[in-house]
């Protein structure tokens, strides 16, 4: 718990001192600037939207998401109740995300209403100034240096370094005997942030990696163990693009990855960090930036309730009810370390928890308790999820699994993918809260 200290300084250093001054978010484009009247309802919860498959698939709206956007905002331009978006994307920077958003609903939207997948790396301050192989599309380079790394390079420039690496596609093989060029720093850690372009290539150099300590000079030895630290970004197994069907996601990779790791060592590979849904310290950052947000429109009411709305089980519903299971016992113990314990009995996992390096004391102190008490989570019927399939014909059974497609270290727990609602789309979700909260926007 204590790591998210770095993390919270880090990513909000600007927002904590704003809130102090109780002053709102400066610019024309904030969705939350000005002062809050005493005669509009102020409400006292969050919502926590995932993109894909909830807004958009692929490049495409989803025609609810407007008519829900269109009653989040007021006629100033103003959102009526504090807003972020949580998506496991990682192959953009927050703003470009905001931007996107922006264009899409019609409304005006931060990077601070953001939280990407990677957004989290920003508390692992250990790895910063190390030399660190980036994995994954985009900007990744840009991206990783926004989040602290100092020291990036990719698995492009290692294959321009080593072109004897890469030999699958037979087109890409060097068409004359080519000496190793070698003039990169030795690796010293390795950064997933999502599914890449070609895979046989990163699969091969990222095992290589592995397997040679970072020294692509050297044979394998795959019995030298532990391997180099290890983060990782997105578990999403599939998403909903335009395909009427789920396409791989990054998890796909990560399977993929972890099972030639075993197969050539016998041994599994070791996750220093996993980020992103369903990772409970995605939501912690989420939580806080809401609080935020209500703090910089002076809405006095704390934040109690966060409602999570999401199209896959695994990762949205999983995450949320993780998070909301962590509230509640955090509530009823006031002892985080008992929380801690208890949510990696929950999740079979110590990477997807943060691990301490400050008093609770001092991380409680400048950062305080959550406000909220409960995390609702809400499955929507246009992405991942299909109610064709999965809703079960008689309505008192709850929602049963028969594959587990979470990842290899969150263990499966019925009660965990169990959503609190099922609606059919955003614009559904949205009306569904607005009745359980009894908030009628002006």
């Amino acid at each position: 718990m204590r790591g998210l200290l770095s993390f919270y300084r880090g990513a909000c250093t600007l927002s904590n001192r704003q809130a102090r001054r109780k002053a709102g978010i400066v610019g024309s484009r904030c969705g939350f600037c000005g002062t809050q009247s005493n005669s509009k309802p102020q409400p006292n919860f969050g919502l926590l939207f995932d993109i894909d498959g909830v807004l958009v698939r692929g490049r495409m709206p989803i025609p609810a998401a407007k008519k829900a956007f269109e009653k989040l905002v007021d006629s100033q331009g103003q959102f009526v109740v504090p807003v972020v978006f949580v998506t496991n994307a990682g192959n953009c920077l927050r703003q470009t995300k905001a931007d996107q958003l922006a264009h899409i609903l019609g409304v005006p939207i931060t990077q601070d209403q953001v939280i990407m997948s990677h957004s989290p790396l920003r508390m692992f301050r250990k790895f910063h100034d190390k030399c660190v192989l980036v994995s994954g599309q985009g900007p990744v380079l840009e991206i990783a240096k926004n989040v602290g790394f100092n020291n990036v390079i990719s698995v492009d420039m290692l294959r321009e370094s080593f072109p004897l690496m890469d030999m699958v596609d037979h087109n890409r093989r060097p068409k004359l005997p080519s000496n190793t060029v070698g003039n990169l720093p030795m690796v010293e850690a390795v950064v997933l942030f999502g599914e890449p372009i070609r895979w046989e290539t990163n699969l091969q150099l990222i095992i290589d990696i592995l397997l040679t300590k970072g020294n692509l000079g050297s044979v394998h030895q795959t019995q030298k163990m532990p391997h180099l630290p290890l983060l990782a970004c997105n578990m999403d197994l599939m998403w909903m693009a335009e395909a009427h069907s789920p396409r791989f996601g990054h998890g796909t990779f990560l399977v993929c990855l972890e099972n030639i790791y075993k197969k050539i060592t016998g041994k599994d590979l070791k996750y220093d960090a996993l980020m992103g849904k369903p990772s409970e310290m995605t939501y912690h950052f989420a939580e806080y930036l809401i609080r935020s947000q209500a703090m910089q429109r002076q809405w006095k009411l704390p934040v109690t309730s966060l409602y999570a709305i999401g199209d896959n089980l695994m990762t949205d519903i999983y995450g949320a009810n993780l998070y909301s299971r962590y509230l509640e016992e955090r509530v009823a113990r006031k002892n985080p370390k008992a929380v801690v314990a208890k949510m990696v009995s929950a999740t079979g996992s110590t990477t997807a928890v943060p691990q301490e390096e400050e008093s609770d004391n001092m991380w409680e102190s400048e950062l305080a308790l959550p406000s909220a008490t409960s995390c609702k989570s809400i499955l929507v019927c246009t992405g991942v999820y299909n109610p064709n399939v999965e809703v079960p014909s008689d309505a008192s059974h709850c929602i049963k699994e028969t594959v587990f497609h979470g990842h290899r270290d969150f263990r499966f727990d019925p009660a965990l993918v169990e959503p609190d609602h099922i609606v059919q789309d955003v614009a559904d979700a949205v009306d569904r809260i607005f009745e359980l909260e009894k908030f009628v926007p002006q």
